[in-house]
């Protein structure tokens, strides 16, 4: 059989042993090398002495950090953060991102371990695995877990927040409620860039001592205020926006098309629902990052997963909502207004 020379097997190697470029960066943040870097070049001895690198492993871990784009080495051979890590990866800017990476780093990246079990019986692979009870609610229990949970939601929101609070026409609008956002990143970028307004998180009430520092960092104590409860069981809190970002992808079908009931009976005419998530192309062949988000969902949750934008635009229409427009956000994720 003859070989096409113009075809190799590096794609499907460097794809199959990806977790390894991961893993590299996802340690990277745990050991806080682009926080230290932040304050200015180093050489590789300052750096391992600060974050705990062993002399074996820290030249070629900094080094492999430099051919992931992620360091630049100078000739002198002191490492910087690149332009890319200096804005996102340094825990004391406001545009850290590392949250999520962080998430994975502590729980995701373990239970990923587990998707053959998971696409073969159709269960998640969590926490809930081991113990039974509710996620949110075994989550809740261990403070360091949930904290780092929210900041993981956080971090994956904070980059999306900047994008809605410009793409979206606010103009006119008073007050915005964000559905299950977790620390509050939409509503701040919003409030931030729009000081007539105000605004809520409605979340669980397990959520609140993290949101309240989040928002006394922002100062944002007078103006975003929390809202405990169960967007299930609880009444919604009354505004002229509501925000629903990730939170459709947890649930189930019918789960769905409730709370999107839900925010159109809450809604004064007029009103305006955001969603927003990592929806699949309706050709479901081009938005990889979509469906890795909805495996993880296959993962984490006990009904969730990704869906396309049609079928949001269709759920959207059947709750009632007369206008339903949809557009590309950033990094994959799509988001839709819905006017009631």
């Amino acid at each position: 059989m003859s070989v096409n020379e113009s075809i190799t097997p590096e794609p499907i190697l460097h794809l199959g042993l990806g977790f390894m470029a991961s893993k590299t960066l996802l340690s990277a943040v745990e050991l806080n090398i682009f926080t230290v870097l932040a304050r200015g070049g180093r050489d590789r001895a300052s750096i391992a002495a600060e974050v705990g690198l062993h002399p074996r492993s820290s030249a070629d871990f900094l080094d492999a950090l430099v051919s992931l784009g992620l360091l630049n080495r100078d000739d002198e051979g002191i490492y910087h953060n690149s332009p890319t890590a200096e804005i996102f990866l340094d825990r004391a800017k406001p545009s850290y991102v590392g949250g999520i990476l962080e998430m994975a780093n502590a729980r995701l990246f373990g239970f990923w371990d587990n998707l053959t079990d998971a696409l073969r019986t159709g269960t998640q692979q969590n926490e809930v695995t081991h113990t039974g009870a509710p996620f949110f609610a075994t989550l809740s229990q261990d403070p360091l877990a949930w904290r780092n949970f929210l900041n993981g939601m956080n971090g994956v929101s904070t980059p999306l927040a900047a994008a809605l609070a410009s793409d979206f026409d606010w103009s006119g609008r008073q007050h915005v409620v964000d559905l299950g956002g977790a620390l509050g990143a939409v509503p701040a970028a919003v409030l931030q860039s729009h000081p007539e307004m105000t605004g809520t998180v409605f979340e669980l009430l397990p959520v609140r001592p993290v949101f309240e520092e989040f928002v006394t960092t922002h100062g944002l104590s007078d103006r975003l205020f929390f809202h405990g409860g169960d967007f299930f069981a609880d009444p919604l809190p009354p505004a002229d926006v509501y925000v629903m970002g990730q939170i459709l992808h947890d649930w189930n079908l019918e789960q769905r098309q409730f709370l999107l009931r839900k925010a159109y009976d809450a809604l004064p005419d007029g009103g305006t629902l955001i969603v927003y998530d990592a929806m699949i192309d309706d050709d479901r062949r081009h938005n990889t990052y979509g469906f890795m988000v909805s495996l993880n969902m296959l993962i984490d949750t006990e009904g969730g997963s990704e869906y396309t934008v049609a079928d949001a635009t269709t759920w959207l229409a059947e709750a009632g909502f007369s206008t339903v427009n949809s557009r590309p956000l950033i990094g994959g994720y799509t988001t839709i207004y819905a006017t009631k």
